[in-house]
């Protein structure tokens, strides 16, 4: 589902293959161990943790296109669908806790589509590139007749900066293009092909890495930078919601 490649001091999380990455336990579950085996390798005996940096990227033509929908609908049960629905948003949130606690800045390339909760991944990280020569970020919720998380509305709001690329993003459902989204400064740059994408998350990150800060100092500030998003991630209560059926 997924493999870690190590370069120097740069990890290269790469989710496989050329489906659409949808976010199901399996993924999910090889994401987070990912993650856990990155912070094992940086902290040191002393306790502090080495300078290092993350890059998340992705094979063929999506970065991610959201939650497995098909996967949570298998079983024939409205409550049984719901169950699942609720176990995936639980486990991409703590996905996500890991990436907005991890003691490295992190990096995503996005590489392809990145749709509702594939989007929301791409913007838990801290930088955000993307590739201008296909793809687009999208909020789907709106066209496919689902009410959008709270918590994913509080990463929009925490990572893209005006009122009016977030109404983009949120009730506009629009399809953001590379172009789009580095003039609505929801990413930090757009490059020509995924090759390219990689390969300035691999120099954005060397150059992170050269400042030699100790990744805990750093996730430290980060945890104070984004305290009530990271507070809305571990708030589960709107899973009551998906009981209801209001998201499913």
């Amino acid at each position: 589902m997924c493999t870690l490649e190590k370069r120097g001091n740069i990890f290269i999380l790469t989710l496989t293959g050329d489906d659409q990455h949808r976010l199901n336990p399996t993924l999910l579950s090889a994401i987070q161990s990912a993650l856990s085996r990155i912070r094992q390798e940086v902290t040191t005996s002393a306790g502090s943790a080495t300078s290092s940096a993350l890059i998340t990227t992705a094979h063929g033509k999506f970065f991610s296109n959201g939650y497995d929908l098909d996967w949570a609908r298998i079983p024939a049960q409205a409550q049984a669908q719901r169950d699942r629905m609720i176990l995936v948003d639980t486990m991409l949130r703590s996905v996500v806790k890991d990436l907005l606690t991890l003691p490295m800045p992190t990096i995503a390339a996005v590489t392809g589509h990145a749709s509702a909760a594939g989007f929301t991944l791409a913007l838990s990280h801290d930088y955000v590139l993307m590739r201008s020569d296909r793809g687009f970020l999208y909020m789907s919720e709106l066209d496919i007749n689902l009410v959008i998380p709270r918590w994913f509305v509080a990463i929009v709001n925490a990572k893209v900066g005006s009122p009016a690329a977030r109404r983009e993003v949120v009730m506009k459902a629009a399809k953001l293009t590379a172009k789009d989204a580095v003039r609505l400064g929801v990413v930090e740059s757009a490059h020509g092909s995924a090759a390219e994408t990689l390969e300035a998350a691999v120099e954005l990150g060397q150059g992170l890495v050269k400042r030699g800060w100790d990744g805990h100092v750093y996730a430290a500030n980060r945890k104070n930078f984004l305290s009530d998003l990271i507070r809305c991630v571990e708030d589960t209560s709107e899973n009551n919601d998906i009981k209801t059926g209001s998201r499913l």
